[in-house]
């Protein structure tokens, strides 16, 4: 038990202790930098402000200015006429496929990157996405289908005609599209009927150009009336056809390792988007209460959306791919 002089009451040893501590330079500072983050208050709020700002920057391409993208009216049509050309020199496939991810959490941020599975490799999202389809839930299922992967074709064109940007005609360069465009490609390719023809539309000499008809369909483009032309050579002067071949962009860089971010960081930056735990070393196969998955996130501010990505239409292709990953666990 502590005894107390008989001078000294509890009431005023406490209160010389209080005097005693104010008068530290320790304390001095603490009420300083509270006074401080008084004032400061709204200045606080405006730099927060232009942080999420920064961190919420819209997806850029640094491959952009190589990529060729049709032009569209105010009603949102749009028409040219381009040639789908070879694997690049030393190369073997004319396109290469590319898995991406594109969708704003409730934190108003949005997450836009390419997708490890691209590689063969394990991805945060595509797993996120499995946890959250495995619970069975319909919520947690829409979820899961808002972060969906995403697929893209990409392939060196020759820009035949292009009413809307003259200026590209005549040039080669990279081009990206989706699953509607790849199965018209297919379609010319491995013909349904006996009556018609394959056709290698990535041919300089015997394949066909293609004429792009762009409407815009419930808000979203549509390319069904797009179509190609009868085989014919771009070119009949064979030292043209070697000039545009050799002007061509390397696909299997697009699809080099180092194009893509690590699994920690995907992580990470998921984690921000989503406002995450920020754990999970591995969100597959660790044991844990799936609810610490879909933690709560604070309400900010939507952000306006970034330069759109390309959409395409692969639904029941990536629903498939991650109710497997769902039956793996």
């Amino acid at each position: 038990m502590l005894l107390l002089h008989d001078k000294y009451s509890c009431s005023s040893l406490q209160s010389k202790y209080i005097e005693t501590y104010r008068k530290k330079p320790t304390y001095r500072r603490l009420i300083m930098s509270f006074a401080d983050l008084k004032r400061s208050s709204n200045s606080s709020f405006e730099k927060l402000t232009k942080e999420l700002a920064k961190q919420n920057t819209t997806y850029s391409d640094p491959d952009e200015g190589k990529y060729w993208k049709p032009t569209v009216d105010k009603a949102g049509n749009g028409y040219a006429v381009i040639r789908f050309l070879p694997a690049p020199v030393n190369e073997d496939i004319p396109f290469t496929r590319i898995w991406d991810h594109g969708f704003q959490g409730p934190t108003g941020l949005w997450y836009i990157e390419k997708s490890l599975t691209t590689l063969g490799k394990d991805d945060p999202v595509s797993e996120y996405n499995s946890v959250l389809w495995n619970t069975g839930l319909d919520s947690d299922k829409e979820i899961a289908r808002k972060q969906k992967r995403r697929l893209a074709y990409h392939s060196n064109i020759y820009v035949v005609k292009d009413p809307g940007n003259p200026a590209n005609e005549g040039k080669v360069f990279l081009y990206k599209y989706g699953k509607k465009i790849f199965d018209k490609l297919n379609d010319l390719m491995n013909p349904g009927f006996e009556d018609e023809k394959p056709v290698n539309p990535f041919d300089l000499w015997n394949g066909a150009n293609f004429k792009l008809k762009i409407r815009k369909v419930e808000g979203w483009p549509n390319y069904d009336k797009s179509e190609f032309d009868s085989p014919a050579p771009l070119f009949d002067d064979d030292s043209e056809l070697e000039r545009v071949y050799t002007q061509e962009y390397s696909l299997a860089e697009l699809v080099d390792k180092k194009q893509f971010k690590s699994y920690e960081d995907l992580k990470t930056r998921l984690n921000t988007v989503l406002a995450l735990s920020a754990e999970p070393a591995k969100i597959r196969g660790v044991d844990r209460d799936e609810e610490e998955y879909r933690a709560p996130a604070p309400t900010f501010k939507a952000a306006a959306a970034p330069a759109a990505a390309s959409t395409v239409d692969e639904d029941d292709d990536d629903l498939d791919f991650f109710k497997r990953l769902a039956e793996e666990d």
